[in-house]
């Protein structure tokens, strides 16, 4: 599978361990698509740090993006992190995690994201090759069911 990376990111996460081949590119929404899909599939990573700021001090823009995902098919953010490190405030931001938690679960509703707790970059890299992955082979069957029903038609 072909990735981008997204120019912006700066330290792009390791696929090497995956039969994946990363390319950078200019990405509308999130940081990593599949190449030629990334109007369909992102994914968006965020280190714990990252995502403070997101939903602080950088809420605006962070919520633009989340407007811009909602015309993907599949579109997920994934955090290198655990839910336990919010809990306990494991943080340097002054956020509560309350307030943290509360905004994961408007955005959740509001924008239908998942929010996917990945521990760590390794964590994060695998999650968003297999989202990848499975949503390349679906969008295979579904377009070969289109493909396929196109040509009965044709030619019925």
């Amino acid at each position: 599978m072909k990735i981008v990376v997204d120019t912006r990111e700066q330290a792009a996460l390791d696929f090497s361990r995956y039969e994946a081949v990363v390319e950078p590119g200019t990405l509308e929404v999130g940081d990593y698509a599949p190449a030629g899909l990334g109007h369909l599939c992102a994914v968006e990573r965020k280190s714990l740090p990252d995502l403070m700021a997101s939903l602080t001090r950088e809420r605006d823009r962070f919520e633009r993006e989340l407007r811009r995902a909602r015309g993907l098919d599949a579109f997920a953010v994934v955090i290198e992190g655990s839910l336990g490190q919010v809990r306990q405030h494991e943080y340097r931001s002054q956020a509560k995690p309350h307030a943290i938690l509360q905004s994961m679960c408007a955005f959740s509703v509001r924008y239908g994201v998942p929010w996917v707790w990945a521990d760590d970059p390794a964590g994060a890299a695998y999650f968003t090759f297999h989202f990848m992955r499975h949503f390349i082979r679906g969008a295979e069957a579904r377009y070969r069911e289109i493909i396929k029903a196109h040509g009965e038609t044709a030619t019925g």
